[in-house]
């Protein structure tokens, strides 16, 4: 295994120096040096084994991402590179990646629940999965899904500055009051009915749906961040969305 720039032998240095791991656990050596690996840092098993079997060896097609089973079946001597491989820190993250991404709602919540609760979240294992689900695709590590979701369970108390000047001004606060109205009025809170509901409000009334729907994320997540506004209005509910925007409403000064 070549350094990422290929100039000489992968070595534990150039991890450190880097910030990568060069072990697959974590090692300690007889004189008492330790290092994290792979495992430390939030890699999946078989996306660590998946990425290590492509280093010197290719199949001779463009497919990369094999279970083990596919591995064993495609692997063959003949297609080992007799050169060095040059390590690539970036396409490892790439790796873990797409093995986060094809893993179901469940096995993301069994996954997400520790970090959950270590924040103090107690939900079901069904709400867990749903919102790791719905962010999976912005994720490289489980550890990321905090930042990615914190806002499905915990409300604003704080407003991201640029947001907030760049929509909470002119006209939006009393158009924000209006939608509260719309949503206020919706029975049938599921994500498909509240957006044919807001969205044809929206366009009955002339408003911008850029500046609507941005205002409204002002209020539900506190900055310009998130999935689709309605998956997180499905999320947390009628009662907290009306929460959300009385809060903003009630504490946000609009910029003149």
């Amino acid at each position: 295994l070549l350094k990422p720039t290929g100039g000489g032998k992968l070595s534990k240095r150039d991890g450190d120096k880097m910030g990568f791991p060069v072990f697959p656990l974590f090692w300690q050596s007889p004189t008492g040096e330790t290092a994290h690996g792979y495992r430390e840092d939030g890699y999946f098993p078989e996306a660590f084994i998946n990425m290590l079997a492509l280093l010197g060896w290719n199949p001779g097609t463009e497919q990369e991402l094999f279970s083990m089973q596919e591995l064993i079946d495609a692997f063959s001597l003949e297609r080992v590179s007799k050169s060095g491989a040059r390590f690539q820190p970036d396409k490892a993250k790439w790796f873990n990646a797409q093995y986060m991404h094809r893993k179901s709602d469940a096995e993301l919540a069994a996954l997400y629940q520790p970090i959950l609760r270590a924040h103090g979240i107690e939900v079901t294992d069904e709400v867990a999965g749903r919102a790791a689900g719905i962010m999976k695709e912005r994720a490289t590590f489980i550890t990321d899904l905090w930042e990615l979701t914190s806002f499905f369970f915990v409300a604003p108390t704080q407003y991201e500055e640029k947001q907030a000047r760049k929509y909470w001004k002119g006209e939006n606060p009393d158009r924000l009051r209006e939608v509260r109205e719309v949503l206020a009025s919706i029975d049938d809170f599921s994500l498909e009915n509240t957006e044919r509901i807001v969205h044809a409000w929206i366009e009955q009334k002339g408003y911008p749906m850029g500046q609507i729907m941005n205002t409204l994320r002002l209020a539900l997540v506190g900055a310009g961040k998130g999935p689709g506004m309605y998956d997180v209005t499905s999320f947390i509910g009628k009662e907290e969305t009306l929460r959300r925007i009385d809060a903003l409403l009630a504490n946000l000064k609009p910029v003149e």
